[in-house]
């Protein structure tokens, strides 16, 4: 299996963590329905995880997860947009 890693960096609310969640839904890791689920606060995005964030639609906290393609492993990390955040 090949491998690369990849680190989503822009400023805040440029749509990285949204970004994620759809390599997630579109890598096919989840059964219909499961991301939805999973997810919630008022953006739905799975990889908003506490509630912080959730209430707020914004990532503070880094964060990493994977998704096969093809014959590809991609290690994903998606990063917080607001320099207060990435100490």
């Amino acid at each position: 299996m090949k491998i690369r890693n990849v680190a989503i960096i822009a400023h805040v609310d440029h749509g990285k963590t949204s970004l994620v969640d759809q390599l997630l839904y579109q890598s096919g890791m989840f059964r219909d329905g499961e991301l939805i689920k999973l997810a919630g606060g008022q953006h739905g995005l799975i990889m908003d995880s506490n509630d912080l964030e959730r209430e707020r639609g914004i990532t503070i906290l880094s964060k990493n997860t994977a998704i096969r393609w093809r014959e590809w492993r991609i290690n994903i990390v998606d990063t917080p947009g607001h320099a207060d955040f990435g100490g």
